[in-house]
This record gives structure tokens, C-alpha cells and sequence, in this order.
């Protein structure tokens, strides 16, 4: 699988089915490498990788995240195996534990201690088995990834991982932390944007579901940031550190930062400068690798 150094963040449960087609067509005619799509509330995270997989011919189509509450780990190994197969190797499964509140209030399960949790997931992944024809080439599999121990078993169980809401400093240490030779593919926002105050502000409404979740504040706190950072929506400093916004010169410096503390495929996430939630055209294009 050729990853590529860039590829694109989307909520596609945003659009339509045919919408979406159509954004996945322009994504692999930018030239990324990549479209990545989460799962929370909205359709089934590999049913629409099908439809987007059958919709390209290159792009590459990978969950940010599939739940694993959401199907047993057979479901889960085997869907990813008839994607793969079906695609000629264009899947890449990535998959996490979520949050609390998605996993025990809207689905109604037990919410395990997270890397214990996974572990047995991933175990029982390996060991299912398969009744239909193999991939070409075995698929990958990266988790979602933050704290330590889940980055060292996305190292030791897994094909590296994808860190969301990080910084350049959680990069370089998610590096240290799995070594070479595994993938890391961190999510960042990016907002061509140049006025400070409009572009905080929605810095700020992207960021407010993500300071509910302890998983995210947890992390936010390793990283140095404290209670005065988390207030009134992020201060300025926590904001400018997990938003990439200015002109297009400043967006593209500030991703080499991502590259240069280790990390080997990118995946940008855009804000839209009125405030929707569909992704900015604009800025993906003008960022485009091709």
C-alpha cells in the first residue's frame, strides 16, 4: 500500500450518498493519497468505505475510526478482509476504542479498560477465520492512539497508528514511543483563514465536542496543557496549537512539522470558514499533493 504523505479528514456523514461519491472523486483527483472517515452516530463505517472504494479507482479509503463496539472482532477482520479484496488492496482499517459516552450511553455496552480491551480485540481479529478468497496482500490495521500503552500496542499488535487532535510535540513522542517501521498517520485541522479572532473562534467550535471526552483532555494534559487551557472553549495558546490556520504558506509549514517529528501520512481535516460542517473545498484544493 503506497500511503502518500497527505490525505484528507472528512465527516462524511455530512453529505449524501451520491455527494459523498462525488467528494471522494475530487479528493483522488487532488491527488491525496487518502480519504479517512470516522463512525459515531451515522451510517456503518465499512458499508460506506464500500461505496466509497467502488466510487474510486485509487484513493485509498480508511476508517478514522470503526468502533470497536460497534461489531465482534470476526465482523470487523472479515469486512476488512472482503474490502481489501474487493478494492485490490485499497482499505486500510482503522479502528478504537471510542469514548464512554458513545460506547455505554448510545450503544449501551460495557466500556472495557482501553488497552486491555483492544488487545483481546485485536487477538481475537487474528484468529478468526475466513471463508471467502483472500486478498491479494494481508491489510493493515493502525489504531487509534494516544496515550502511551495504546501506542506501544499499536506498535506490538498492530500496523502503526492514528493519533487525532495532536500536536507536532505528540507526533515526535508517539514516534519515540513505537519506533520505526510502523505507521503513523496523525489527523490535523487546517482553516485558511487569517484573521486571529475569526479564525479562534471557530477553531474553538470545532474543538468544543473534543473537550468533553476525557480521552481527548487527558492527552491535551500530557502535552502541558492545564484547566486555564480548557476554558471558555481553549485559550489562544491551546486553539493556535491544535488548529492550523493562516494563509496557505503558514498551513504548509506548520504540516511539515508533523512530517519532520516523525510522522509518515497526514491527514487534514478542514474547517470551513462560515462555519458549516461540510469540508472546505478551497483549502484541499489549494493544498492538494497533485
Amino acid at each position: 500500500m503506497k500511503l502518500g504523505k497527505l490525505g484528507v479528514w472528512a465527516a462524511m456523514d455530512t453529505m449524501t450518498a451520491a455527494e459523498g461519491a462525488a467528494f471522494a472523486k475530487r479528493v483522488e483527483d487532488w491527488g491525496y493519497a487518502a480519504l479517512w472517515l470516522p463512525e459515531s452516530r451515522g451510517r456503518n463505517v465499512l458499508v460506506h468505505s464500500s461505496w466509497l472504494l467502488a466510487n474510486t479507482s485509487r484513493l485509498i479509503v480508511a476508517p478514522g475510526i470503526a468502533n470497536i463496539y460497534a461489531r465482534d472482532p470476526m465482523a470487523m477482520v472479515n469486512g476488512q478482509r472482503a474490502l481489501a479484496e474487493q478494492s485490490g488492496g485499497r482499505f486500510l482499517l482503522g479502528i478504537g476504542v471510542s469514548h464512554v459516552p458513545s460506547v455505554e450511553g448510545l450503544r449501551g455496552h460495557v466500556y472495557g479498560k482501553p488497552v486491555a480491551t483492544m488487545r483481546s480485540y485485536l487477538d481475537a481479529m487474528a484468529a478468526a477465520p475466513y471463508g471467502a478468497p483472500e486478498p491479494a496482500e494481508k491489510p493493515l490495521t493502525i489504531l487509534a492512539a494516544l496515550g502511551p500503552r495504546m501506542l506501544e500496542l499499536s506498535a506490538s499488535h498492530a500496523d502503526g497508528a492514528h493519533p487525532y487532535n495532536i500536536t507536532p510535540e505528540h507526533t515526535a513522542q508517539a514516534r519515540r514511543i513505537m519506533g520505526p517501521g510502523k505507521l503513523l498517520c496523525p489527523e490535523v485541522w487546517v482553516l485558511l483563514e487569517t484573521d486571529a479572532a475569526k479564525a479562534r473562534g471557530l477553531g474553538r467550535e470545532a474543538l468544543a465536542n473534543y473537550l468533553r471526552l476525557d480521552n481527548y483532555i487527558n492527552n491535551w494534559r500530557r502535552l502541558g496543557f492545564t484547566d486555564a487551557d480548557f476554558a471558555g472553549g481553549g485559550s489562544d495558546r491551546f486553539v493556535d496549537a491544535n488548529i492550523l490556520w493562516g494563509h496557505e504558506k503558514t498551513i504548509r509549514d506548520r504540516l511539515q512539522e508533523q512530517w519532520d517529528a516523525g510522522a509518515d501520512h497526514v491527514c487534514i481535516q478542514s474547517i470551513s470558514p462560515d462555519g458549516g460542517r461540510k469540508p472546505d473545498d478551497n483549502v484541499l484544493a489549494l493544498l492538494a499533493p497533485g
